[in-house]
C-alpha cells in the first residue's frame, strides 16, 4: 500500500488538516494517509500542546469514518525530539509491506535542507507538497528565495485547496469565547468542550 504520512501536533485537529488529508488521498496515487500525530516538533517549541493522548484521540475521531485516512501514533514510542527520518525507518521495520511517503506545506519544502537525513528522506520517499497560505512577514522572507527542491525528481507539487484555517487561531478563538463549531468536525468539537481544552 502506497501510505502518504501528514505530520502534526494537531492541536487541536481542524477541517482543514482533513481537507488536504482527504483531498490527497482522493486525487493522487496514495492510498490512505495517515496523520502522524507528533509529541515535539524539533524545528519548534511547544509550551501549550496537551497531552499526546488528548491530542491523539481528537485525531483518531476525526478520521474514524473515512477508510483512506488513519491515525498513527508511532512517534509517541521514540526517542524525543522527534526526527522524520527516523519515524521513517521504525515505521518502514513496522510495516515493510507499505511503501511511505511524506506530505508537507510548501513552507517546510523550504526547509528541508535543514531536515536531519534529508538526503536520505529523499532519495527513498516521495514528497507530496501542498501550497499554503502565507502571512505578509513570511512572504517577504521568500520573496527571492525559492526551494531547493522544488523541481526535485522527488517532489511532487499537488495543487490541493490553500487552507488559512490554524490551529492557533482555534485555540485563540476557544479561549475568546468565541464559536469553533464549523472549524472543527462535530466529534472534535465535542471532545473540545466536554474537556474544557483551551479555555
Amino acid at each position: 500500500m502506497n501510505v502518504g504520512l501528514y505530520f502534526g501536533t494537531f492541536n487541536p485537529i481542524h477541517v482543514g488538516h482533513l481537507i488536504i488529508a482527504n483531498y490527497m488521498a482522493q486525487y493522487t496515487d496514495l492510498d490512505q494517509v495517515w496523520m502522524v500525530v507528533t509529541p515535539q516538533n524539533p524545528m519548534k517549541k511547544n509550551h501549550n500542546l496537551l497531552e499526546d493522548y488528548h491530542r491523539l484521540e481528537m485525531v483518531r475521531i476525526a478520521v474514524d469514518e473515512n477508510d483512506k485516512l488513519d491515525y498513527c501514533d508511532i512517534e509517541f514510542k521514540l526517542p524525543k525530539p522527534s526526527y522524520t527520518s527516523n519515524t521513517l525507518v521504525a515505521l518502514e521495520e513496522k510495516y515493510p509491506q507499505h511503501d511511505f511517503n511524506l506530505i508537507m506545506g510548501e513552507d517546510n519544502l523550504r526547509t528541508l535542507h535543514k531536515w536531519q537525513n534529508h538526503e536520505q528522506i529523499l532519495e527513498n520517499h516521495e514528497i507530496y507538497v501542498y501550497p499554503r497560505a502565507l502571512t505578509e512577514e513570511e512572504q517577504q522572507k521568500i520573496k527571492h528565495k525559492k526551494s531547493r527542491y522544488a523541481n526535485h525528481e522527488k517532489v511532487r507539487l499537488v495543487k490541493a485547496p490553500i487552507m488559512k484555517i490554524s490551529s492557533s487561531l482555534i485555540r485563540k478563538a476557544i479561549h475568546e469565547g468565541k464559536d469553533v463549531q464549523y472549524l472543527l468536525t462535530e466529534p472534535v468539537h465535542k471532545y473540545c468542550d466536554e474537556m474544557n481544552f483551551y479555555k
